[in-house]
């Protein structure tokens, strides 16, 4: 069986400020870095063979936290980049219905018409599934622990348990939040833990 940990970035300035990030490196807010550090304490006695992490600030920081931890080394992995959100970066939700209100409602209503230098929702899809298959293939009777990003993450989660698009948004995955997947011998996955944030009880 392969077991998966995966795990959201900590919070960076743009979370609390609810701007769409998408491939802007943003690095952790100060409090981003706490919430890595409790992570890596939750973690330090599970099992973990392998991480990958994508390869933005955000993820990758709070990758490092644990691997430090753990003694272990990150592997870095685009393909588990957020989405790309084209023009809309850096923009809150209610400045970009207001900057780019045509092409705000055009996405909403189809998400393969992405914003102006946006990915498609396929396109997005297709990376981490590339993603998934990969991993497949290279592990098996081993834990991994896979730091990024909410949508990508979630995507994930959908393409493992085999939900249709329309479930895209079906997974909630907070800051520093911890999920956990066994795909069994029998290609049937089991998902074990959700969006578990209890050690940020602290802060």
């Amino acid at each position: 069986m392969l077991h998966l940990i995966l795990v959201r970035h900590g919070e960076t300035e743009w979370n609390k400020q609810h701007r769409y990030q998408g491939q802007v490196d943003i690095p952790l807010s100060t409090l981003g870095k706490e919430q890595a550090a409790l992570l890596a304490v939750r973690l330090a006695g599970r099992k973990i063979d392998v991480i990958y992490a994508s390869d933005l600030k955000r993820a990758w920081g709070t990758a490092t936290a644990i691997a430090e931890k753990k003694g272990l080394h990150i592997l870095p992995e685009p393909r588990l980049r957020e989405m790309n959100f084209g023009v809309l970066e850096g923009l809150t939700w209610d400045e970009a219905q207001n900057k780019y209100p045509d092409m705000v409602t055009a996405w909403l209503e189809n998400y393969d018409h992405p914003p102006q230098g946006g990915e498609t929702l396929d396109g997005f899809s297709s990376r981490v599934l590339s993603f998934h298959n990969d991993l497949r293939n290279k592990h098996s009777d081993e834990t991994i622990l896979l730091v990024a990003h909410g949508g990508s993450l979630s995507e994930l989660l959908r393409l493992t348990m085999n939900l249709p698009s329309e479930r895209r948004w079906a997974f909630a995955m907070d800051n520093a939040s911890i999920s956990e997947l066994v795909l069994g011998d029998d290609g049937y996955p089991l998902l074990k833990k959700l969006n578990d944030t209890c050690h940020l009880e602290k802060i």
